[in-house]
Parts: C-alpha cells; sequence; structure tokens
C-alpha cells in the first residue's frame, strides 16, 4: 500500500514540476497540456501562494514549500497506514 501512495506523490510531484517548468516558456501554459496541469496543481498550490509572497515581484518560492509538504503530508499517510495495517 505505501508503494501506491509514493507512487501517486512521484505523478503529483513531477506534475507540479512540469507546471513549474512551463511558466518559464511563453504561452505554454495557455497549451492543452498547461491548461490541465493548471486545473490539477493550482488548487494545491494556491494556499502556499497566499502565504508565501514572491520575492523581488517574480521569484516564486511558494512551489518548494509545497512539494516538502507533500512529502511530509505523503509520510505521514504512510506511518498512519502502517500503524494500522
Amino acid at each position: 500500500m505505501a508503494g501506491v501512495i509514493y507512487t501517486l506523490e512521484n505523478i503529483y510531484r513531477y506534475m507540479i514540476i512540469g507546471y513549474i517548468l512551463l511558466s518559464w516558456l511563453p504561452n505554454a501554459r495557455e497549451s492543452f497540456i498547461g491548461e490541465w496541469l493548471s486545473k490539477l496543481v493550482e488548487p494545491y498550490l494556491t494556499p502556499f501562494r497566499r502565504i508565501i509572497p514572491p520575492i523581488g515581484g517574480m521569484l516564486d518560492l511558494s512551489p518548494i514549500v509545497a512539494l516538502f509538504a507533500l512529502h511530509f503530508v505523503t509520510m505521514g499517510i504512510v506511518a498512519i497506514i502502517d500503524f494500522f495495517v
């Protein structure tokens, strides 16, 4: 069971990283993949963006914090499942 949860975490992590990389390319977020990733990733990133403002108006560190939080939540879920199973 833990393997499935870690696999889902990795898939979502790569989706977040791909979404971040799309922001470096002009008009890439308006593509089909960019819009699809936006629908899946933005709801998770939005609370972190509210808490952590961009540095200098351009450098957004909130996805890094979001990735750490995703990993810690995944580890917690796996620990809870391992405790009960």
